[in-house]
């Protein structure tokens, strides 16, 4: 399953601030954690590697969400589509980078552009 709307540094590619993405996903999802898979209407519901696209919430709280506020993602509105939540991820990634918060304040040079997979650099 892939979190919609959002795009994280790439371990696989050594990016600035991967590995700390994948702490603050685990940090938010411990292992068992009960959640909520929410589809989106507006997008696709499978990527081209026929993983689910989808908002994940923890109770009450959206998951893709709190990763870009903390600065672990950031929005990637693909195709230029934007789902339900598209505002409220664009206004927490943009909060996020104001605050140099997580990769924004860690990998100088990454820019908030929502028609694009993030690029945080080498890390």
């Amino acid at each position: 399953m892939r979190l919609v709307q959002i795009d994280a540094p790439e371990l696989s590619q050594a990016e600035c601030y991967a590995a700390e993405a994948r702490a603050e996903l685990r940090a938010l999802l411990p292992a068992g954690t009960p959640v909520r898979v929410v589809e989106d209407g507006r997008l696709d519901h499978t990527d081209r590697f026929g993983r689910r696209l989808a908002y994940v919430f923890r109770g009450n709280r959206l998951v893709n969400r709190e990763l870009v506020e903390r600065g672990a993602a950031s929005v990637w509105f693909f195709r230029g589509r934007r789902g339900g939540h598209a505002e409220e991820l664009l206004a927490a990634a943009l909060a996020a980078r104001t605050a140099g918060a997580g990769l924004w304040g860690a990998c100088p040079g990454t820019r908030l552009d929502p028609s694009a997979p993030v690029a945080s650099g080498a890390g």
